[in-house]
């Protein structure tokens, strides 16, 4: 899997930074370390990586601006994003997910549960390239490759995590989706964060695409239910 796979590992701390390209490189990747989030935002967009290990403390442009400008960007919104800080505040990681980054890992952490963080992604982008590219539901659809979601023919501006969200429930129409089942599926097996951060993308979606908010019934104390039917 790693043969071809190009990271991109956004840190200031050459120490660490270069440590973690070298777990990377003796894994089979190639993996380049920059040090500032505007040099990452130009080599992300010319290279289009695999995958962007992205520090959250980073001189002049923080790691949190450098991910909500990758995600809107349409060249490399898709590209999964890894963060990596110091901080262990729940708003913290609760913010990066919401911004749009695909997993979390605290300093100090584990090269080898790092790179394993790396391929389970890795893993899970492949398994999604395998899923139906497109879903139709009622006046409502949503185009994976171009990530795209059309209400009425009219264009709806998602996050990442709210587009993965609306395609888990498209999916898995008819069937109760439990909050863990939904943080597994969108956000990763691994993500340590509350349940909440489910409940606020829901009601995200809900304020987006009026239909939603019927349309996505809560299963109290369990998770959520699209109808069958709009």
């Amino acid at each position: 899997m790693a043969a071809s796979r190009k990271i991109l590992v956004v840190e200031d701390e050459r120490d660490i930074g270069d440590l973690v390209v070298h777990y990377l490189q003796k894994e089979g990747f190639t993996a380049v370390r920059i040090g500032d989030g505007r040099t990452a935002l130009a080599r992300a967009e010319a290279d289009l990586p695999d995958l962007i290990l992205l520090d959250l403390m980073l001189p002049g442009m923080d790691g949190l601006d450098v991910c909500r400008r990758l995600r809107q960007n349409e060249k490399t919104m898709l590209i999964p994003i890894i963060m990596l800080t110091a901080k262990s505040e729940e708003s913290d990681k609760v913010i990066g997910l919401e911004l749009g980054a695909d997993d979390y890992v605290t300093k100090p952490f584990s090269t080898r549960e790092l790179v394993a963080r790396v391929k389970s992604m890795l893993r899970r982008v492949d398994r999604s390239d395998k899923s139906p590219g497109a879903y139709h539901y009622g006046a409502l659809s949503l185009d994976r490759g171009k990530f795209e979601v059309l209400d009425n023919g009219k264009a709806v501006t998602l996050t990442a995590k709210e587009f993965g969200l609306l395609e888990a429930f498209l999916r898995g129409r008819g069937r109760i989706l439990t909050r863990d089942f939904l943080l597994n599926t969108v956000w990763g097996y691994d993500y340590f964060g509350s349940t909440r951060t489910v409940d606020v993308h829901v009601r995200h979606l809900r304020d987006k695409i009026p239909m939603l908010t019927d349309a996505i019934l809560t299963i109290k104390n369990i998770g959520y239910k699209l109808r069958e039917e709009p």
